[in-house]
C-alpha cells in the first residue's frame, strides 16, 4: 500500500513505530474549566486540567488560584521522586538567594554591637532626642528595625500605632523623621486613601478624621499615674520625638477627641477626686 511502510521493509524500526504507532493522547482527562475538551495542561498548584489558555484563565479567576506551585506542599515518602528532590534542593537555592539578597541591603539594620547601638544614640542625643536602647537579647531590641541613613542624614524609624477606641495595633517600619504624623495616619484612618482592610476595623476613626489626637508616653516615670505628651500631627515625626525620651522605638496612642481625657500631660495636675475636694461637714 501506498504511503505505508511493512515491517519486512528495508525502513528502521524507529521509522517503522513513528509511521504505524498512533499519536499518544496528550491526557486521559478532560478540561475540567469547560468540560469538552480533551486536557493539555494541569495547573501546578491545585493540579486541575485545562484545554487552552482561556481556560487556564478562567480557572485561576474563579477558584482565585495563583498557578504556582506549592513548594512547601507535603509529599508522601511513597510518590516521592528524583524530581521532588530536585525542586527541594531548587527550593533550598532560592532561599540562599533571598538570604544573600537581604544580607546585602544596605537599608536593613544588622549590626547589633555595642559600637553600633553607641553610635545610635548618639545620632539621636545631636537631635535632642533620648534614645535608650535595651541589652542585647530582649525582645523589643530584636524586633526594632530603627536605623540611621548615614547618606541621607536621617532616622528611619519603627513606630508602633494603637488604636484603642477600636482595640487595634500595628507596626510600621522604615518611616524616614521627616514625615508627618498626618501623613503617617493617612495610610490608616483617611477616608478614601487608607487601605480598605484597616479602614473597616478603624471605621470609628475613619468617620471622624479631624478628631483624632496623637499621643506619646513620657518615659521618664515620675510617681502617680502614666503621662502623655500630646504630639502636633501637622509636624514631623523628628520635630514630634525633640526632647523626649525613646525606649527602643516610639509607640502613638491614636485617640478620638471625645476620650482624651483618659491621657494625662505631663507637667497637668491631677483634678482630687469630688469626695475628697468637698469634705464633710462638722
Amino acid at each position: 500500500m501506498e504511503g505505508l511502510l511493512l515491517p519486512g521493509s528495508c525502513a528502521t524500526e524507529r521509522e517503522w513505530e513513528l509511521t504505524v504507532r498512533p499519536k499518544r493522547k496528550m491526557s486521559r482527562y478532560s478540561c475540567e474549566t469547560c468540560g469538552s475538551e480533551e486536557a493539555k495542561y494541569k495547573c501546578p498548584r491545585c493540579l486541575k486540567y485545562s484545554c487552552s489558555l482561556p481556560c487556564v484563565k478562567k480557572h485561576k479567576l474563579d477558584v482565585a488560584c495563583s498557578g504556582v506551585r506549592d513548594k512547601t506542599a507535603f509529599v508522601p515518602l511513597s510518590t516521592f521522586s528524583d524530581l521532588h528532590l530536585l525542586s527541594d534542593y531548587r527550593f533550598l537555592e532560592d532561599a540562599g538567594r533571598v538570604a544573600d539578597a537581604a544580607m546585602r541591603d544596605a537599608m536593613l539594620t544588622r549590626h547589633s554591637t555595642a559600637k553600633f547601638l553607641n553610635y545610635m544614640k548618639n545620632r539621636a542625643r545631636k537631635q535632642d532626642i533620648d534614645l535608650r536602647l535595651l541589652p542585647i537579647g530582649f525582645s523589643k531590641r530584636k524586633a526594632n528595625s530603627t536605623f540611621f541613613h548615614k547618606k541621607e542624614q536621617r532616622f528611619y524609624w519603627q513606630i508602633q500605632l494603637q488604636f484603642p477606641q477600636s482595640q487595634a495595633e500595628y507596626t510600621e517600619k522604615r518611616v524616614p523623621d521627616s514625615k508627618t504624623l498626618t501623613e503617617i495616619l493617612k495610610t490608616y484612618i483617611h477616608p478614601t486613601e487608607s487601605d480598605p482592610t484597616i479602614r473597616q476595623r478603624l471605621r470609628e476613626y475613619v468617620t471622624s478624621p479631624s478628631e483624632v489626637k496623637v499621643f506619646m508616653l513620657s518615659e521618664r516615670k515620675t510617681p502617680g499615674p502614666n503621662r502623655y505628651y500630646e504630639l502636633d500631627p501637622s509636624k514631623s515625626l523628628l520635630e514630634n520625638l525633640r526632647h523626649k525620651t525613646v525606649i527602643e522605638f516610639p509607640t502613638l496612642h491614636v485617640a478620638l477627641k471625645d476620650f482624651t481625657k483618659d491621657f494625662l500631660l505631663v507637667g497637668e495636675a491631677i483634678e482630687p477626686s469630688p469626695s475628697v475636694s468637698q469634705g464633710k461637714d462638722v
